[in-house]
């Protein structure tokens, strides 16, 4: 799809599409979403450039993302998504400037982009040029990296808590005993999993996206300097800033996810190390009754207690002992 944007009224407003394969002149912004062969093929020939495919971005290497070729530079960056089943999604999204006129291109749909549509569909106070409207774009990808984060944070504490809170494991059992409750030890290494992988797509994205904007900044200062470059070179920094707050965020949620695994891999060990050990119990309590019903199980002719009135009780009652003793010794020890 192509969809085309010019500015009205301090405004982003949609470009009616031309009745002949083109461009027109007043798009200060299109936008790209799973071209075909004929749109990306009549960008190329309004702009004089090679746009690259989808096998191109998936192919191309990390440190030949950004460059600068036919007056235009040419960056790409990897955007992270939330998809419908709320799985993590990255993919590289290209942003092309030439004539201060942005083109993006991209093959997902990141929540970011129409959240700045709805946002730079009113009055704006910063120009509605290419420039002004990538760096606008990266703020916008910017803050739903850090709503991101945030809820990564939320759902680790929160994971952390059901974890290690052992007050709200207990549930008083109907003799007025406090029980344990079972938890859910597997549910919660998922979710573990699911927010590391999401945290390490999210840091692999941030890095991405701060090597754009330092060529951004690159490019920006080769510029005829006025007061729209020194805004841009401005609000730059401040991306720039923002990103190594939330890169360093994002290796301290990676660190904390780390931890969590470890713990909750623990946990499990310990539950398994405890019904090992309730199997061991009770096979060494169990063991000496064995022994006895093994002793008065041998078919010899001549025993003591085979004719004897009482053997069979005595047999009984040795067995009885023999298995509540040992019982009685782990449960003195504390081993039960």
């Amino acid at each position: 799809m192509l969809y085309l944007y010019r500015t009205e009224n301090a405004c982003l407003v949609d470009c009616p599409a031309p009745a002949q394969p083109g461009v027109p002149e007043d798009a200060v912004w299109i936008d790209l979403v799973e071209p075909t062969h004929d749109e990306e093929s009549a960008v190329e020939a309004a702009f004089g450039i090679d746009i690259p495919t989808r096998e191109e971005l998936a192919e191309i290497e990390a440190s030949s993302r950004l460059y600068q070729e036919d007056d235009a530079a040419f960056m790409t960056a990897t955007v992270v998504r939330r998809g419908d089943s709320d799985q993590p999604e990255s993919s590289p999204v290209t942003f092309i400037i030439k004539n201060n006129r942005l083109i993006t291109v991209r093959y997902h749909y990141p929540q970011s982009f129409p959240a700045f549509l709805r946002r730079a569909q009113k009055p704006q106070t910063t120009p509605m040029t290419g420039w002004g409207i990538f760096i606008s774009l990266l703020e916008a990808v910017v803050d739903r990296a850090a709503d991101h984060l945030e809820r990564v944070a939320m759902i680790v504490d929160q994971t952390s808590r059901q974890t290690f809170d052992t007050t709200h494991h207990l549930q008083r059992a109907s003799s007025g005993r406090k029980r344990r409750k079972p938890r859910d030890l597997q549910t919660l290494l998922e979710q573990i999993g699911e927010e590391g992988d999401f945290s390490s797509k999210m840091r692999e994205s941030l890095v991405s996206i701060g090597r754009m904007v330092a060529f951004a900044q690159t490019v920006i200062d080769q510029m005829r300097q006025n007061k729209e470059t020194k805004d841009h070179r401005a609000r730059i920094k401040t991306l720039q800033r923002d990103i190594i707050s939330l890169t360093d965020h994002a290796s301290f949620m990676a660190g904390k996810i780390s931890f969590l695994l470890d713990a909750v891999l623990g946990m499990i060990s310990i539950e398994q190390n405890g019904i090992i050990k309730i199997f061991s119990v009770a096979a060494v309590v169990f063991l000496p009754p064995t022994l006895v019903a093994s002793i008065y199980g041998m078919n010899f002719q001549y025993m003591p207690e085979l004719a004897w009135r009482f053997g069979y009780p005595w047999a009984i009652g040795l067995m009885i002992i023999s298995a509540v003793l040992p019982f009685l010794y782990f449960k003195r020890k504390g081993w039960l």
